[in-house]
């Protein structure tokens, strides 16, 4: 992977044209464009992030970028993609890929991320986010599609684990043992999504505690938090939906605690993608988690990192 020069470098070249605002230990939210007023007349907004998808940004100009570039002003940005389809059978679409950086070279994102899950078939595209087999043919496209996004962007790529309904007969390890040796073949970065965890062990019978003792903790450079809805699958048991449309739910809040309390304060991000209320409420759950990003900051903490090879 080419060398990337630090933000210093580039302000020095004339060519950095958004600050560099720091990001570490900071809670922040989805940005929606509704919300951009309110975040404007906000006498106490400063501190914090925001996310966007980068699929809404790559058109070449209009309301999207005139909101993000009024935002990234201000705040730093987490540039999310959503249907890169890492863990799919095809190539990466290479126009996609190219969109993709550069939007990267544009708003200079402090965070990069992408899912491990499939979302293309051929010509089609899908909604969701797929789920794939832990195997080590899996194994092999994912690494050499997380290269190539890599490549692209010129920095390490954050992979996001997925929420999960069914598994794989096909799988030979666990989906913890696959996310260590794809860090170690790509040295990629990851995003620890704890709603995600929290969803798939309840939905297939798992604890969510002995997954976050077996996850490379090390590695994870940022943290989503979201809430979920409940259903019955058809035998009447409760299905738990990936749905970020409420507020975090108090097991997942309990979880991140933890994990905070494990790996120390790191970036952590408020999603809610539908049924989107005012902006206080938003601000509400992002500070809610920068309470507990603070609360162990200020204290020394219990190692308990895990390696990644």
């Amino acid at each position: 992977m080419p060398e990337v020069a630090s933000h210093t470098d580039r302000a020095q070249q004339g060519t950095l044209r958004f600050p560099a605002h720091p990001i570490d230990g900071l809670a922040g939210t989805s940005f929606k464009h509704q919300h951009l007023p309110s975040i404007l007349a906000d006498e106490e907004r400063r501190g914090g992030f925001f996310e966007v998808h980068a699929e809404n940004y790559m058109g070449a100009g209009g309301p999207a970028h005139a909101a993000l570039t009024r935002i990234r002003e201000d705040y730093p940005v987490s540039l999310h993609g959503v249907c890169m389809s890492i863990g799919g059978p095809q190539p990466l679409d290479k126009d996609h890929l190219g969109r993709f950086a550069a939007l990267v070279q544009r708003y200079e994102p402090a965070l990069v991320s992408e899912h491990l899950a499939w979302s293309t078939h051929d010509t089609t595209y899908y909604n969701d986010l797929l789920p794939l087999p832990y195997t080590e043919a899996s194994l092999r496209r994912v690494a050499e599609h997380i290269d190539e996004v890599q490549e692209a962007i010129g920095r390490p790529l954050l992979l996001e684990n997925p929420s999960t309904y069914v598994v794989f007969k096909e799988s030979t390890m666990s989906e913890t043992a696959f996310i260590r040796e794809i860090v170690k073949r790509t040295g990629c970065g990851l995003l620890l999504d704890i709603n995600n965890v929290f969803v798939s062990a309840t939905n297939q019978g798992f604890s969510a505690l002995d997954y976050l003792s077996d996850y490379p903790l090390g590695r994870v450079a940022e943290i989503h938090l979201a809430g979920h809805a409940e259903q019955e699958d058809d035998e009447g048991d409760l299905l738990l939906i990936d749905s970020h449309d409420g507020p975090v739910a108090d097991a997942v809040w309990k979880l991140f605690d933890i994990v905070i309390g494990w790996r120390g304060p790191v970036p952590t991000l408020i999603e809610w993608d539908s049924a989107i209320p005012e902006w206080s409420v938003l601000k509400r759950e992002a500070r809610a988690a920068q309470t507990i990003l603070d609360r162990h900051a200020a204290v020394p903490r219990q190692e308990k990192l895990h390696a990644c090879g």
